[in-house]
């Protein structure tokens, strides 16, 4: 294995369990691993250098929930929304009839689009659902395609009962065939808990084969109102529960009795339920921010995500999501960096393996063209990625 030596960082951001920021850093690459890291003066040699000029670096961003194999366009709902009109659920169903037109060619055309796009914007580990094909063929399709692209794949034909069919008929159908389908290709499960959507019944339902067929559960919840959302994401021991605009307090405790004992230093123990916040998407449905600074005070550890999808969230900027962190949210920088690297990490169970320049972990680095983090948030919507080193390769 080759080793190059990142040299010359101003300001190097671990999100280690000491949550250091280093000036003055380097960072040695040994092959897809990060085999150093320290002041610069004391960097060890190694078989090439780059010389990161004084900015900073961060761990690559994890991105810990999308939708992005889709085809179609939901602009007109879009600007429908801004224009007073409220948001539901069912326009789902206008990507998933575009969705299934598309050939296998250009649903992975379309995904590894976004994914380059993603990439260019420093995120390094990404996840995607299924849910615009809502028959057993299309999802198997779509989890085939996704698991060719992304990092993690997770399976959530429980997107939407399709228009004409029996709820309880489809939530069978989704509990049965069109899991077995889907298995091959992913790793982790979700539901739409929400009205419009799968009841509390059916999610417990979906949920509970999923978890039975080997998955690692996940759960979209409390988005559009109070709900059972979170109840049924702590109850199952989801690894995330996504959304969480509308939070009761006995929500929040709940989320937080997940975390009792946790201590992030140490290699051991389970990681409680993330609650995910997609700020994007919540100023897109025009719904309150999620009380990231709630959930924070709480003591529930918090993941940011795009959400990347046609209808609601349509960007793959992660710097956006942490500068919108900082200043809608009230989260500080770190706590911003934090939920977008280790946060999303936590929600996929990869903590080990990503979201903190660590020593063994995978080299993923973001390179800001900025001197310091905080400039995600002081130059909001200019452009901060200098550049992006994914498993151990510059990619850009």
């Amino acid at each position: 294995m080759t080793s190059t030596l990142i040299t010359n960082i101003g300001e190097l951001t671990t999100q280690d369990p000491e949550r250091r920021v280093l000036k003055d850093a380097a960072v040695v690459v040994e092959g897809d691993r990060i085999a150093w890291v320290g002041p610069t003066s004391q960097a060890p040699a190694a078989d090439a250098q780059t010389d990161a000029g004084g900015r900073a670096v961060l761990p690559g961003w994890v991105d810990s929930h999308t939708h992005m194999v889709f085809a179609g366009d939901r602009s007109a709902e879009f600007e429908a929304r801004m224009a007073g009109e409220s948001y539901a659920a069912g326009g789902i169903n206008v990507t998933t009839r575009a969705t299934r037109e598309a050939t296998d060619e250009e649903l992975a055309a379309l995904l590894r689009s976004r994914v380059a796009d993603a990439v260019a914007g420093g995120t390094t580990y990404l996840e995607t659902k299924t849910g615009y094909g809502l028959d057993v063929a299309q999802e198997a399709r779509h989890a085939r395609i996704a698991a060719s692209e992304v990092d993690a794949v997770t399976f959530l034909g429980a997107h939407l009962v399709p228009r004409g069919a029996d709820p309880q008929e489809y939530t069978d159908l989704v509990c049965g065939p069109m899991l077995e389908a889907a298995l091959p290709y992913v790793q982790w499960a979700d539901v739409f808990c929400e009205r419009g959507a799968f009841t509390e019944e059916q999610s417990r339902q979906v949920l509970q084969a999923c978890r039975d067929a080997g998955l690692g559960l996940r759960v979209h919840g409390n988005q559009l109102g109070e709900g059972p959302g979170v109840r049924l994401a702590v109850e199952l021991g989801a690894a995330s529960v996504d959304h969480v605009n509308y939070l009761h307090d006995d929500d929040v405790e709940a989320l937080a009795s997940t975390w009792s004992g946790w201590d992030d230093s140490s290699p051991e123990g389970k990681p409680g339920t993330v609650a995910t916040c997609l700020p994007a998407c919540d100023l897109s449905t025009r719904e309150p921010l999620a009380p990231g600074r709630r959930l924070l005070d709480a003591g529930v550890q918090i993941a940011l995500a795009s959400n990347c999808n046609p209808g609601t969230s349509y960007t793959t900027s992660m710097n956006f999501c942490v500068g919108t962190a900082v200043l809608q949210m009230r989260l500080t920088l770190d706590e911003a960096v934090r939920a977008a690297t280790m946060g999303g990490a936590l929600a996929l169970r990869v903590q080990h393996e990503v979201g903190s320049v660590e020593v063994g972990k995978r080299a993923d680095l973001h390179v800001l063209a900025a001197p310091a983090a905080i400039h995600l948030a002081y130059r909001p919507g200019m452009p901060m990625t200098h550049a992006v080193w994914r498993a151990g390769r510059q990619v850009i």
